[in-house]
């Protein structure tokens, strides 16, 4: 079957108003570039001569500006679904502007295909070889694409000219049985190989084939900061006692790292600590970290469901691709995120925290409880399973008029059944077998900045006049939120008015 070539244009005509639209991906990895832009471009069309036109947008995870920038922008979504962190989007969700529900990543593609969010009207995958038949490669990105791609009603195609070189061998597809059919996840070790490397398209379903140019767009995460090398170094000395404690295999354990720039940190940290070994990571996405870990031969194996590189690693990546091959292996996200998995392997786990509370809360995605900020992503499917939970974050923010430990989280992502380590620049709060009060105070002497340290101490003795297996004071529990929303300041918060 001839499938024809097609331009971006003619394929977003091909999308109307109230479809359900399915992105291939993780990240801005794998992510189509230009039908999007496209699509956002017919919606103006539309809106110009008043007439209605949004789509709901369903990804692997967050995208790039191609897909959540540019649709935000014209106004172009009425639901959205799971983790984004573009600025537009995120002032949509935050605005009333779209729908948006959180959905943890592992959950998704089964979700989807359970019916629970409707159907697939047209999915758009970005390629970097197919044949005739429908057979693809896809790219830096996996997402939920088998998925999709096996749901959708049409099938767009972009595809990428932009690797210089074959991703075939790089993925590992795998789409799971729905109950009561599910069998077992046959993975034991980040390098097993259980899919296919190519996603197989019914042909009849594919409209045209874009081709495209144009690059990830990721830019370079900044080097770490002196707050941000302390924090891996103290989760890097933590890890390595534990393992000289016996309370880790002497092999070590697979790392999962969320991303950003606390998170490469981290793994800078535990590159550089010379009493961790060599080490296996099975996560959702690596970064340039992980790259120049593999070429030190301080990481041997990644299994993950994105390549987030910067442009500049990414060009690195393709030059020395054959080095690469036998070192990292792309799965699905409902793979790379499986609880089963996870559990079976005994994860060390570590994400990033916006806030936590005294009691071992962690807020990862609401900014004073109101404001979304990305989304939970994968950091429950991995947290809640590890073998060792671990959420770090700078004791402060804003030059200090921000104490990221509060009394009370003001959202709770994962709470204190789910945590097991809290890490700061200040120190390493180990919660392991810790009622409520003892937990309470590991956090507040090693967690805590000076500045608020006296405050939580404060805090604890207000409310351990209620009583109580966990000791609150309702009228205090919010005070430093309700400081810095009337003040700009937490540090003015005053405990003494609640006596």
């Amino acid at each position: 079957m001839s499938i024809p070539f097609i331009t971006a244009e003619e394929a977003a005509s091909h999308i109307n108003n109230g479809d359900t639209v399915g992105f291939s991906g993780f990240t801005a990895s794998g992510t189509p570039k230009v039908v999007s832009v496209a699509l956002a471009n017919r919606a103006r069309a539309f809106h110009e001569k008043g007439e209605p036109f949004k789509i709901n947008l369903y990804t692997g995870a967050s995208t790039n500006d191609h897909v959540d920038g540019e649709l935000a922008r014209a106004n172009c979504i009425a639901k959205r679904t799971p983790y984004q962190s573009q600025r537009d989007a995120r002032a949509l969700a935050n605005n009333g502007g779209m729908s948006y529900f959180d959905d943890h990543l592992s959950h998704l593609s089964q979700n989807l295909r359970y019916g629970f969010y409707g159907g697939i009207d047209v999915a758009i995958i970005e390629v970097t070889e197919m044949s005739p038949n429908g057979e693809v490669i896809l790219g830096a990105g996996i997402g939920m694409t088998p998925t999709i791609a096996q749901m959708a009603k049409k099938v767009i195609i972009e595809y990428s000219s932009y690797y210089k070189t074959s991703f075939r061998g790089f993925h590992d597809n795998f789409m799971l049985q729905d109950p009561p059919h599910r069998r077992e996840i046959p993975i034991y070790k980040p390098s097993d190989r259980i899919g296919s490397t190519i996603v197989k398209i019914d042909p009849k379903k594919i409209i045209g084939v874009v081709p495209s140019n144009a690059s990830e767009s990721i830019k370079p995460f900044t080097a770490p900061d002196e707050i941000s090398q302390r924090i891996g170094d103290n989760l890097s000395n933590f890890l390595a006692e534990e393992l000289k404690l016996g309370k880790l295999p002497k092999e070590f354990l697979p790392i999962q790292s969320g991303v950003g720039n606390v998170a490469n940190a981290v793994l800078y940290g535990l590159g550089e600590n010379p009493h961790v070994p060599h080490f296996e990571m099975y996560t959702e996405v690596i970064q340039d970290a992980v790259m120049h870990l593999m070429e030190e031969g301080k990481c041997s194996f990644a299994s993950t469901c994105a390549l987030t590189f910067s442009d500049d690693a990414m060009s690195h990546f393709m030059e020395n691709i054959d080095f690469f091959r036998d070192k990292i292996l792309m799965r699905p996200g409902e793979i790379s995120n499986h609880p089963e998995v996870v559990r079976r392997l005994g994860l060390i786990a570590m994400n990033t925290a916006l806030e936590f509370d005294i009691y071992g809360n962690v807020n990862s995605t609401h900014v004073l409880g109101t404001k979304m900020m990305n989304g939970i992503g994968g950091s429950a499917d991995f947290s809640r399973n590890a073998y060792l939970s671990i959420f770090s974050c700078p004791s402060i923010q804003k030059g200090g008029k921000i104490s990221a430990i509060v009394p009370m989280a003001s959202h709770i992502d994962h709470s204190e059944h789910s945590v097991k380590i809290l890490a700061t620049e200040q120190g390493v709060a180990d919660l392991r077998g810790k009622d409520p009060m003892q937990r309470a105070e590991t956090i507040i002497e090693n967690c805590v900045h000076p500045m608020y340290k006296e405050m939580m101490w404060d805090y604890l003795k207000l409310a351990a006049k209620n009583g109580g297996h966990i000791h609150h004071d309702l009228r205090a529990a919010f005070a430093l939120h309700q400081t810095f929303m009337e003040t700009g300041d937490m540090s003015q918060t005053d405990f003494a008015k609640f006596a």
